[in-house]
């Protein structure tokens, strides 16, 4: 699946709304995409930092848990964790609960998104 970031007016929003309810009343196919999309461009530019995308392109390479990826990219676990839940919430990666064996369990960070678009 495509997740394309970009910058919407509410019209533009709406207007994309009864394009996907015209094709479903013609019983036609929907594009299957994921778009996130932001009125404000600096609430966009808040979700793409650097620090931010290179954690999404390293979970991309290859899941991981929390401590795993800060490891992995040199940085402090908390402020990995604050990224992670912003990209969550945005619906590019997931967290889940992998059992350890013997005991407990693990978060385990994985990318959702195939690909992603950014326009503006």
């Amino acid at each position: 699946m495509i997740t394309v970031i970009k910058v919407e007016s509410p019209k533009d929003f709406f207007n994309r709304g009864k394009v996907v309810a015209q094709f479903a009343d013609q019983g036609k196919v929907i594009p299957r995409e994921h778009i996130i999309a932001f009125e404000d461009p600096e609430d966009m530019a808040r979700l793409i930092t650097t620090a931010k995308l290179a954690l999404f392109r390293e979970v991309r390479r290859g899941a991981g848990s929390i401590t795993e990826l800060a490891e992995r990219l040199h940085r402090d676990r908390s402020a990995v964790k604050r990224d992670i839940d912003d990209l969550e919430k945005a619906g590019l990666i997931e967290v889940q609960d992998m059992p350890l064996p013997g005991h407990g369990c693990k978060k385990e960070v994985r990318a959702v998104a195939e690909q992603v678009l950014l326009a503006i």
